[in-house]
Formats: structure tokens, sequence, C-alpha cells
């Protein structure tokens, strides 16, 4: 299979391998800048080649970002992806087979199946509540991500069929509740950022009576806070279709199928990037 170019806006692939190689062999630090086991146990001009595998059932993501690991540190090595971003693969499945010298890409392992494994882990788990929604409404990630790693993350939620809420405190007004507390009140808060010109503001909503004054305001999208589905059909039933309804709060896999019949157009789950188990990735040498 033939290797895709990965470009995200924002983030800097090149950057990003050096900076976590260099936290992973301590460059700066005394005793530093190397690797001490492939050091004295493989000698210099060894090879090694393995397959890379799921042990597991995976929805996949950031294959490309691995193999970066790999021909950062041997740039002669040879990559073969067999799968690829996105793709669901059964327990079992190889996904990459490399070849190259032994100290580089053993050196290099640790880093890109660290990666692997925490991306594919978010899409995995980001596919699970997309089925669970039954084809209602759309999941949508949340800010509640890992610093540093956040183009990543959500490259991996899209990955597993989600689409991403706003990327960051820049793109869109998110009106909260201490946002609101602070303001005064919920048609206050999104007065004055109507005023400053925010195109995109979002406001949250716990009661149906903050509604009304949102939308009179100026909000363009209403985040239903901690609403049972119950309350969200109401509350669905006050908004009419005039901005787009989003559930949040408090969602679960196993309350989400409900929340999304609600009759929502979004629901957001913070879990998606906050708390995704790794997947089961490994790398096991082949001898050549």
């Amino acid at each position: 299979m033939a290797e895709a170019t990965f470009h995200l806006p924002g983030f800097d692939l090149e950057r990003f391998v050096q900076e976590v190689l260099a936290e992973d062999l301590g460059v700066g630090l005394p005793g530093g800048g190397r690797d001490v086991t492939s050091e004295s146990v493989i000698p210099a001009d060894a090879r090694f080649a393995g397959v890379m595998d799921c042990r597991e059932a995976t929805t996949l993501a950031g294959l490309i970002v691995a193999a970066a690991f790999f021909r950062a540190l041997d740039p002669a090595c040879e990559i073969r992806l067999l799968s690829s971003d996105g793709e669901r693969v059964a327990a079992g499945t190889p996904v990459m087979r490399l070849a190259g010298n032994a100290r580089a890409l053993l050196t290099a392992e640790r880093s890109a199946l660290n990666t692997v494994q925490h991306l594919s882990g978010i899409a995995t788990m980001t596919a699970h509540y997309v089925a669970a929604m039954g084809g209602n409404a759309v999941l949508l990630d949340t800010r509640k991500t890992i610093p540093g790693l956040r183009f990543l993350e959500k490259y991996a939620t899209r990955m597993g069929g989600a689409q991403n809420h706003r990327m960051g405190l820049w793109d869109a007004a998110m009106i909260k509740d201490n946002h609101v507390a602070v303001a005064g009140g919920v048609a206050e808060a999104v007065a004055r950022a109507r005023q400053a010109g925010v195109e995109r503001i979002i406001c949250e909503v716990d009661r149906i009576d903050q509604i009304e004054p949102a939308l009179q305001a100026g909000a363009t999208h209403l985040l239903l806070d901690n609403m049972t589905p119950a309350l969200l059909k109401k509350a669905v039933g006050v908004i009419a279709g005039r901005v787009p309804a989003e559930a949040s709060g408090g969602v679960t896999l196993e309350t989400i199928g409900q929340i999304a019949a609600a009759g929502v157009d979004f629901v957001s789950v913070g879990r998606l990037t906050q708390s995704a188990p790794a997947a089961d990735i490994g790398l096991d040498f082949q001898p050549i």
C-alpha cells in the first residue's frame, strides 16, 4: 500500500517526532542523548525486520506518524503500510512491515507504538460511540485533550467517525456557566460576544428558560448541558430548528443512544480524548 502524506493544519510532524525522540533519549540531560540498551546489546550494523499488528479489533489512527519515527532514525529503512488510518481491522491483523538498521528501529519503537496505540485507542472508542448512536445526530469531540496532542487527538476522532468541535479558544466563542456567572446572565454574555463581532457563538444552557434569552441575544448554537433525554426533547422543541442543538455532559456509551435519539443535531463527548484506553498494537521481530 502506498504511503500517503500526512498534513494537519497547525501541526508540525517533523518537530513532533524530534521532540518525542529527544524526550525518550534524554537529550540535554547528564548522560543523555543515547539509547543505552540498543548501543550496548545490538551491533552497529545489525538489521531488524518486523511486523506491527493489532492484538484486538481496532480502528486505526496514526500509522503514518508511527512510520515517521522509524524514518527519523533510519531514513533508508523500508516501510510498507498494510492498512490505512480510519480502517477497522480484526484482531491479528498486520498493519505495517518494516526493515532497517536494528539500533535505529528499536530506539524508535516505543515512541512509534505509544503514538499509534494512543491515537488508535481514541479512534476505536469513537467508532464505538458512533455505532451506539444508531445513525442519530453527529458525534463531536471536545477540548478535553492532552496538552500538545490536540491536533493529533482530534485527527484520531475523525478517523473514528466523529466531527471536530471547535479546535481551540480562537475559532468560536463558547459561553459556559462561569462566563454566564461573571457576565450576569445568559443574555448578557451572548449579547457581549455579539457586540464584539464574534460570528460563531455557542452558548451552554442547563435550563429550558435560558433558551429563549440566549437565542434572542444572538447565539448561533446551543449546548444543552446535562439534560435527560426527556428534557432534551423538550429543549429541541423550544429551539424549533432555529440553531443547531448539541447535547453534552455525562454522556456514556450506555446512554448516548437515547440522547442522540432525542432530536439533537450533535452530541459531544469529552471522554473520547480524555479517557480512551490505548489500543493493543505491538511490533514483533521476524528473522531476516
